[in-house]
């Protein structure tokens, strides 16, 4: 398999705490996988890491077939190649239609006369109709925003994303805070992403991991303790131990 995220012997330390510990992790160009692991694990400091927010005090990210480092660009750069990332709290334009927070959101030159002079065209609002239905928010499209329930935001956050035309996509926690429903909606949105790009999914919520169906990584003391299918990682030892605190 051809690696689209490379990340090796990864470590970086804040205040003497090893939040990430000689970390290795990769995902091919159209995989789902999920990361989990008790708090302090270094989840978040992964993603931090991916998309430029912290740097590591040693170890390479490799990004893409030509293995660009994105140790080397910001974080503007990283997002231009394709790296996407929703956090746990959605963050919509809660004043605006979900027709207008889709369409703000379209991959677009952002010059600043690209952008005086902008005009919607047919084929912008129709792939704004497309993402509606792919998120499933057909029906809200004149809505605002803001009148959306918890897990409508969140899908169109991902929405959102998806917009930018991401090779990777980055979701922290989306199923909190969700109903049964709108976690199964979730669950098909995410396995559905992942047919086209990569999407990591961080969660604490294992029923959920479950239903994606995916490889998962287990992180330790910003190391990986484990990988496989979640049967397989719910059956290691070391897992188990590290969950029950033993």
């Amino acid at each position: 398999m051809t690696s689209l995220l490379e990340v090796s012997g990864v470590s970086v330390s804040f205040d003497g705490f090893n939040a990430i510990n000689n970390l290795s992790f990769e995902i091919g160009p159209a995989e789902l996988r999920a990361i989990i692991g008790p708090n302090g694990a270094g989840k978040t400091t992964f993603m931090d890491i991916v998309t430029g927010k912290t740097r590591p005090d040693e170890g390479h990210v490799l990004w893409g077939g030509m293995n660009k480092s994105l140790l080397k660009m910001n974080e503007s750069q990283i997002a231009r190649e394709g790296v996407g990332r929703k956090f746990q709290r959605p963050t919509v334009f809660e004043d605006q239609s979900v027709f207008d927070n889709l369409m703000m959101a379209l991959k677009k030159n952002r010059a600043p006369w690209s952008v005086l002079f902008y005009r919607q065209s047919a084929a912008d609002r129709a792939r704004v109709a497309e993402l509606a239905e792919e998120i499933g928010l057909s029906d809200q499209l004149h809505r605002k925003s803001g009148e959306l329930s918890h897990g409508q935001k969140q899908w169109l956050e991902i929405g959102m994303l998806l917009a930018q035309e991401p090779k990777l996509l980055l979701v922290d926690e989306p199923a909190a805070g969700m109903t049964l429903a709108e976690r199964e909606h979730t669950t098909d949105l995410l396995k559905e992403a992942a047919k086209t790009r990569a999407v990591v999914v961080v969660e604490h919520d294992m029923e959920f991991v479950r239903r994606l169906g995916c490889k998962v990584t287990v992180l330790h003391e910003g190391a990986v303790l484990a990988e496989g299918s979640i049967d397989h990682v719910t059956q290691n030892r070391q897992v188990i131990d590290v969950y029950l605190g033993r």
